[in-house]
């Protein structure tokens, strides 16, 4: 231990390094994914001036012509999904995928994923994936796992995330997803950004009860409604408290309004070290799929139709927390806080 940080040893197996490198690509990413891609067309602009013309037609390509297809369906590459660096970006935690129930690949749902944590490491890694055999798992389930519309602007970014079978999070796409055949699935993070800002260690606080867009496109498509919890995932980071009510987090809800997405002050473990840093902590994340829910297909549902099928999901949602959660860490005694 120096100054108060317990650095790891160096003898530490070519696995583990790799585990750790495969993070430090996934978390730069999330992080710094909307300036790298300006960084290196500048760069490239400066030092390989020959690759302005190519790069004037993908700026123009991706603006323009192809700047919708995050919101149609995508353009997913199995190949990227099965890259060997997800395989040990698992393993860092680790990830787990369980299985409560068989799903017939001749309909379609929507995967409703909780909690949101900082990163939702466990949820990507599921459905943005093939490292947990999600196809193997599933098979005849193409999910389609939603994020915000913003993380579709930086260039390269946008397509890396479409190759994974990542789309736009919004009404269009959730319909375009759900209507391009049998099997085609969403996987929406219910919770969102204001559910990051209640992502700490052992925290059981989901934001759901006025969230009401993923029951109304259930039943306006017919798609089954899926609950889905990842035991361990707001245990990756620890957050700097910041209750209802106080200074920060009232500057951060204001942000998330402004911004789109909130800033969580967040901290985790480094790269040679165990106690700070930006990198998650090595704890298992247990992502537990629970069985569907039918929802008959209503074109123009009624509130009242909606609160029935919310109902039956939030029913749904905390028996499948109660069933699960002392097998992953949890007491007996803990309740599911739903707000």
């Amino acid at each position: 231990m120096v100054l108060g940080l317990v650095f790891a040893p160096l003898n530490i197996p070519l696995r583990r390094r790799l585990q750790t490198l495969s993070v430090v690509f996934g978390v730069s990413l999330f992080f710094l994914g909307h300036v790298f891609p300006w960084i290196f067309i500048v760069l490239a602009l400066i030092f390989l001036p020959g690759l302005a013309p190519l790069l004037i037609v993908y700026l123009f390509w991706i603006y323009v012509w192809d700047r919708d297809t995050p919101s149609r369906g995508g353009r997913r590459f199995g190949f990227c999904r099965k890259m060997p660096v997800w395989k040990y970006f698992r393993d860092y935690f680790p990830v787990e995928l369980v299985r409560t129930s068989v799903l017939d690949p001749d309909k379609n749902y929507v995967f409703c994923c909780h909690p949101h944590g900082v990163i939702s490491v466990g949820h990507f890694t599921v459905f943005g994936t093939e490292a947990t055999g999600f196809s193997r798992v599933f098979p005849g389930i193409t999910p389609h796992l939603l994020t915000l519309d913003l993380n579709f602007r930086p260039p390269l970014l946008r397509d890396l995330l479409m190759a994974h079978g990542v789309c736009a999070c919004n009404k269009l796409s959730c319909h375009n997803c759900l209507n391009m055949g049998p099997g085609h699935s969403i996987a929406l993070i219910i919770g969102g950004a204001a559910e990051s800002l209640e992502a700490r260690p052992k925290s059981t606080t989901l934001v759901l009860k006025q969230r009401r867009g993923f029951i109304k496109v259930a039943l306006r498509t017919g798609s089954s409604l899926v609950p889905v919890f990842a035991f361990g995932e707001n245990d990756l980071f620890k957050q700097v408290n910041n209750p209802p009510g106080s200074l920060l987090r009232r500057v951060q809800t204001r942000f998330k309004d402004t911004m789109g997405f909130a800033p969580p002050i967040f901290y985790g473990r480094g790269i040679f070290n165990y106690s700070m840093g930006i990198l998650p902590h090595r704890r298992p994340v247990h992502v537990i799929v629970g069985k569907p829910i039918a929802v008959e297909k209503i074109e123009n549902p009624t509130s009242d139709q909606m609160q029935q099928v919310y109902d039956l999901y939030e029913k749904s949602l905390t028996e499948l927390f109660d069933t699960h959660k002392t097998e992953y860490g949890l007491d007996a005694s803990t309740q599911l806080i739903i707000t």
